[in-house]
C-alpha cells in the first residue's frame, strides 16, 4: 500500500499563480455578458440609496495613474455599499469641452482658420467620443463597474440643456452680469480664464522703482516732489491712471542728492537699502489720508495720475505707494472705480500693446518691457532696474504666463450668495477634515466667478441682444434654448442667425426692427462640469441630489468641488453633496512628480499588462491616498507579493474543502473546540474592523488587517497545525469537519470582505467555493457580525497560549541553529513555567503537541526546577531535545508507537486505526 494515497491532501483547481494579465479580461469578458452592473442593480433595488457623484475626467489622452486611484477608490466605495445594505449606482462621466481638444486637433493638422466654427466643431466632437472611447475601454479593464453603456458626457444635448437651465436660474437670481473689469487673461490661449485654470510657477521679471512728479500737492508737498512706486511688471506703467496710498499709513518726505521722494516710513530702510542711498534726510512726515486727490505727472505719457486711497495697499514689501492700473489689476480696478479713474487696457487678445499706448503698439506685452524700462530712464524716472524670481500666474494648460487684463466678461456673481456658499461648506462633511477649512477660506477670498470664454468649442453664453445693446435672458428665450440644445445639440447656435434661435415672434422693445444677434462667448468648462448636479443627478431617475459623496484629488478645492458648489447653491440654496473625499497625487517612487523628460512615468495601462489590475487594485488600497502617494516598479512588487500570500491563503483553504459540503458537514459553533470557537472569534473581528474601515474609507486599514489574518493568524498558526488533522485524519472525522467548518467560513468571508478591492480574484475564487451563492461574489452580501458566546474569554486565553507558543518556536528555532534537532517534529518540548501558565496549559482540551507542531510535549515543573541547559525565553524556561521513538512514515510524528501495529508496521498506531478503518480496499 502507498501511504500516501491515504493521505487526503489538498485538491484543487484555483490554480496557484495568479497570471492575472492573462485571466482578468476572461473575467472582464464574463461580466459584459452577464451584465453584471444590471444585476447587482436589480438585487439591491429597494434598499436605501447611496449616491457617489463621478466627477468627470477630461477626454483627452490615454489614462495616468492619478485617473488609476481616482476610479479605483470610487470603484471601492461603490461595490462596498452595494454589498453592505444600499443600493449604490454608479454612473461615470467625461468632460469634454475646452482648450485641450481645440488644441489637439490643431496639433493633428487641423486648420481651424479655413472652416466655419461649426464644421470645427463638429470635429472637436468626433475627437472627444474617441477619447471618451478609449478612456472607457482602460477603466473598465482597471476593473471598475459602473453604468458603461450610459455614461454622463458634457457634450450631449440633454446635458447642455440642462446646463442652459443652470445658467437661466441664476440670471433669474441676479447671479449673472456682464461687466468690464481684469480678469486672468492667457495670451497663449486667447481667453479669459477662472481661478481655477491658474497655477503658480518661477518666472524671472523685471523690478523697478519709477518717480512719479508731483505736479498738485494741494499745499502739503513741492511741486517736483517724487512718489516712488515699485513693480515687476513695466508693461503695466502705459495704463497707469493713479498712485495708491493708504489713509493711515504715515509717509516719509525724504531729502536725497537735491531730489525729494514720498515713501511709507515703515518701508523707508528697506527703500533706501535697494535705491543705495548713502545720505538721506526726513524733512517730514505725512498721513496718507493727506495725500488724497494730489496729482503727479505720468513719467511718459503727457497725462497726470492721481493719488487715491486704497485700503489694499500695506507694507509688506514695495514702497507703501502703488503703482494703479485699473485695466491691469483686481484691486486696482476696484479702487479705480471708486475714483472714477477710466479702465484703461492697452493690450489686446494676444498680448499685444494697442495704439492706446503710443511708442509701444505691435510689441508683445513682455518683450515691451525692456523699451518701457529704457523710455523711464530717458525721462530720468528710473529709479533702481533689477531682476527678480517670483511666483507668477500661468495657464495650467499651455503653461504660460497670464496677465490681468481689463474687458467685457460675463461674471457669475460670488458676493450676492456668499454666506450661503460658505454655510453650505459648513454642513458638508469632509475628509480630510482640513478640507472644509480649505474651500471655506477659497470661497471666503474668492472674487467673482469669471464664467465667459472666447474659444469655439464650449457650451455657447445663451444670450442675445437688442439693436440697443440691451442683453435678452429671460424665462422664455431660456426655456426655448434649453430646448433648442435638447434637440439639435449646441452646434445649432453657430449654425442659424440670432432670430432662428429665438421663440417664434419673439420682440423687444429694444429692437424695433426686429433686429437681434447673439452672444459669441462660451461658458467657463467648470461651469460645465459644475451643472452636474442638475444635468445627471437630478435628471436621472436612478440618482439623487444632493449627492452622498464626491470623490475627487486635492486640485479639485479649486475646480469641480468649488464649481459644483456654486452652482449648487445658486439654484438649489445648498451644496450638492453630503460629503467630499479627496485624495492625494500619484508621485514616482522617490515622490517626485511624474514626468516624461524624467523618465519616471509609471502607466496603469503597462502595469496592467504586465502584473494585473488586481496588483494596481491592492496598491490603491495599501497607500494613505488622503495624501500624495509614491508608485513604482519595487513598490508594485513588494504589493504583488502581499498578493501572491493571500492568493495562497485562497488556494490552501479551497484545497482543503474539497471534500466539504456546508449543508452536510459544517459543525455548529458552539460544538467546535475551543482552538476553532478562537478562530471563528478572531474571523468575527477581522469583519468588524474590515467593515468599519470601508464606512470610513480607510482601505489601508483593511490591507493591512486582511494581509495580517492571511499571515499570522492563518498560516502562522491555525493552518500551520490544521494540516496534522486536514491531512492526516480520516474524511469525516469530528476534529476535521470542525476545522473544515472555520476555513470555509474565513474563505467566504475573505471574498467577500477583498471583493471591493481584489474584484477578479475574488470573482475567481466565488467560483470554486463549495456551495458558493449566485454567480458572483458581487451578487452577495458582506458578511454580517455574530454574537459569539465567551469570545473575550476566548481571546484572553488563546492570546495568552499565542504568546507561550511565540517562545516555543524561539526556543525550537534555537535548537535547530544549535543541530539539536532538525525539523519541529523531531523534537520533545519540556516547559518549565509558572503556575498561572501551567493552568492555561492543563485548560486546553486540544492536543497540544499538535498545537506546537512537536512530536511530544511534557509540562515539568516551576521556572525555577528547569535545568541548566533549558532555554530561557521571555518567563519561560523551556527545554527541547529529540523525540523518542520513530518517524511514521504517514504523519511524520516521532513516537514509540510506531511498529505496535502488526499489520502496519512503519505507521503509529494513529495512524494504522485510520487507513485499517478506511483504505483496507488499497492493500
Amino acid at each position: 500500500m502507498e501511504y500516501k494515497d491515504t493521505l487526503l491532501m489538498p485538491k484543487t483547481e484555483f490554480p496557484m499563480r495568479g497570471n492575472l494579465p492573462k485571466r482578468e479580461p476572461e473575467t472582464q469578458q464574463k461580466w459584459e455578458e452577464m451584465d453584471i452592473y444590471k444585476k447587482v442593480q436589480e438585487r439591491t433595488q429597494g434598499r436605501p440609496l447611496f449616491v457617489l457623484h463621478d466627477g468627470p475626467p477630461y477626454a483627452n489622452g490615454n489614462l495616468h495613474m492619478g485617473h488609476a486611484l481616482n476610479k479605483i477608490l470610487k470603484d471601492f466605495i461603490v461595490r462596498y455599499k452595494s454589498m453592505n445594505g444600499f443600493h449604490a449606482p454608479y454612473v461615470p462621466g467625461w468632460d469634454t469641452h475646452g482648450l485641450p481638444i481645440e488644441q489637439a486637433l490643431t496639433n493633428k493638422g487641423v486648420k481651424r482658420k479655413e472652416m466655419t466654427v461649426a464644421e470645427f466643431r463638429k470635429l472637436c466632437e468626433e475627437y472627444a467620443y474617441e477619447q471618451v472611447d478609449i478612456q472607457r475601454t482602460q477603466f473598465k479593464q482597471l476593473g471598475v463597474r459602473g453604468d458603461w453603456e450610459n455614461p454622463y458626457i458634457t457634450l450631449k444635448p440633454e446635458y447642455e440643456a440642462q446646463q442652459i437651465k443652470v445658467f437661466g436660474d441664476m440670471a433669474k437670481k441676479g447671479y449673472i452680469y456682464k461687466g468690464k473689469k481684469p480678469v486672468y487673461w492667457s495670451p497663449s490661449s486667447e481667453s479669459a480664464l477662472a481661478e481655477a485654470e491658474i497655477e503658480y510657477q518661477d518666472k524671472r521679471s523685471p523690478s523697478i522703482y519709477v518717480g512719479f512728479s508731483v505736479t498738485d500737492g494741494k499745499g502739503i508737498l513741492e511741486t517736483g516732489t517724487q512718489f516712488i512706486i515699485w513693480t515687476t511688471t513695466p508693461w503695466t506703467i502705459p495704463a497707469n491712471l493713479g498712485i495708491a496710498v493708504h489713509q493711515d499709513l504715515t509717509y516719509a518726505v525724504v531729502s536725497v542728492n537735491d531730489h525729494t521722494y514720498v515713501v511709507a516710513e515703515d518701508l523707508l530702510e528697506d527703500v533706501a537699502e535697494n535705491l543705495e542711498w548713502a545720505d538721506y534726510n526726513v524733512t517730514k512726515n505725512v498721513k496718507g489720508a493727506e495725500l488724497e486727490r494730489m496729482k503727479a505727472k505720468h513719467p511718459i505719457y503727457d497725462r497726470e495720475s492721481l493719488v487715491i486711497l486704497g485700503d489694499h495697499v500695506t507694507t509688506d514689501s514695495g514702497t507703501g505707494c502703488v503703482h494703479t492700473a485699473p485695466g491691469h489689476g483686481e484691486d486696482d480696478f476696484l479702487v479705480g472705480k471708486k475714483y472714477g479713474l477710466d479702465v484703461l487696457c492697452p493690450v489686446d487678445d494676444k498680448g499685444v500693446m494697442t495704439s492706446e499706448a503710443p511708442g509701444f503698439e505691435g510689441l508683445f506685452y513682455d518683450k515691451a518691457n525692456k523699451p518701457i524700462t529704457e523710455k523711464l530712464e530717458e525721462a530720468g524716472a528710473l529709479l533702481k532696474l533689477n531682476f527678480i524670481t517670483h511666483s507668477y500666474p500661468h495657464d495650467w494648460r499651455t503653461k504660460k504666463p497670464v496677465i490681468f487684463r481689463a474687458t467685457a466678461q460675463w461674471f457669475a456673481s460670488i458676493d450676492k450668495f456668499r454666506d450661503e456658499l460658505l454655510q453650505a461648506v459648513k454642513d458638508t462633511k469632509w475628509v480630510p477634515n482640513w478640507g472644509e477649512t480649505r474651500l471655506f477660506n477659497m470661497v471666503r477670498d474668492r472674487g467673482d466667478w469669471c464664467i465667459s470664454r472666447q474659444r469655439a468649442w464650449g457650451v455657447p453664453i445663451p444670450v442675445f441682444y437688442a439693436e440697443n445693446g440691451e442683453e435678452i435672458i429671460t424665462d422664455e428665450t431660456i426655456d426655448h434654448v434649453s430646448a433648442l440644445f435638447r434637440e439639435h445639440g449646441s452646434n445649432i447656435w453657430f449654425e442659424k442667425e440670432a432670430k432662428d434661435l429665438l421663440p417664434e415672434g419673439f420682440t423687444h422693445e429694444g429692437s424695433p426692427n426686429g433686429v437681434f444677434t447673439k452672444e459669441q462667448d462660451i461658458m467657463d468648462v467648470w461651469f460645465d462640469s459644475g451643472s452636474s448636479h442638475q444635468a445627471v443627478l437630478e435628471a436621472r431617475d436612478d440618482l439623487q441630489r444632493p449627492a452622498d459623496l464626491y470623490l475627487e484629488g486635492s486640485d479639485q478645492y479649486r475646480g469641480w468641488f468649488n464649481s459644483s458648489l456654486t452652482t449648487g447653491v445658486a439654484v438649489t440654496g445648498k451644496a450638492p453633496y453630503k460629503g467630499v473625499l479627496s485624495h492625494g497625487f500619484a508621485l514616482d517612487g522617490e515622490g517626485r512628480k511624474m514626468s516624461k523628460s524624467l523618465g519616471n512615468v509609471v502607466v496603469p495601462e503597462k502595469v496592467m499588462k504586465q502584473l494585473g489590475a488586481d496588483i494596481l487594485r491592492l496598491w490603491v488600497a495599501s497607500v494613505d491616498y488622503q495624501s500624495d502617494v509614491r508608485v513604482s516598479d519595487p513598490i508594485l512588487k513588494q504589493v504583488a507579493e502581499v498578493y501572491r500570500k493571500i492568493r495562497n491563503t485562497y488556494r490552501f483553504l479551497l484545497g482543503n474543502l474539497a471534500d466539504f459540503d456546508p449543508k452536510a458537514d459544517s459543525v455548529s459553533y458552539d460544538n467546535l473546540r475551543e482552538v476553532d470557537q478562537f478562530m471563528m472569534v478572531k474571523l468575527n473581528d477581522l469583519v468588524k474592523n474590515v467593515k468599519k474601515s470601508y464606512d470610513n474609507y480607510e482601505f489601508a486599514s483593511i490591507y493591512h488587517a486582511v494581509n495580517n489574518f492571511c499571515t499570522l493568524d492563518l498560516s502562522s498558526f491555525y493552518l500551520d497545525f490544521a494540516k496534522d488533522v486536514l491531512y492526516i485524519e480520516a474524511k469525516d472525522n469530528y476534529e476535521r469537519r470542525a476545522m473544515q467548518t472555520v476555513l470555509h467560513e474565513a474563505l467566504v468571508v475573505l471574498a467577500k470582505l477583498m471583493s471591493p478591492i481584489l474584484s477578479h480574484t475574488a470573482d475567481e475564487v466565488w467560483a470554486h467555493v463549495p456551495g458558493a451563492e449566485g454567480d458572483s461574489v458581487q451578487l452577495t452580501d458582506m458578511p454580517e457580525l455574530k454574537e459569539l458566546s465567551n469570545a473575550e474569554e476566548l481571546k484572553k486565553k488563546w492570546n495568552a497560549f499565542l504568546e507561550l507558543r511565540d517562545d516555543v518556536l524561539k526556543a525550537l528555532e534555537e535548537a535547530r541553529n544549535q543541530k539539536v534537532i532538525g525539523k519541529s517534529l523531531t523534537a520533545k518540548v519540556t516547559l518549565y513555567v509558572d503556575d498561572e501558565t501551567k493552568s492555561l496549559l492543563n485548560s486546553i482540551s486540544e492536543d497540544l503537541k499538535q498545537l506546537f507542531i512537536v512530536s511530544a510535549i511534557e509540562i515539568g515543573g516551576g521556572a525555577s526546577d528547569a535545568p541548566e541547559h533549558a532555554l530561557t525565553v521571555g518567563q519561560n524556561n523551556i527545554v527541547v531535545e529529540k523525540a523518542k521513538g520513530e518517524t511514521c512514515d504517514r504523519c511524520w510524528v516521532v513516537t514509540t508507537t510506531v511498529g505496535e501495529d502488526k499489520d502496519h508496521p512503519e505507521l503509529c498506531t494513529r495512524c494504522a486505526s485510520v487507513v485499517k478503518e478506511n483504505y483496507s480496499h488499497l492493500a
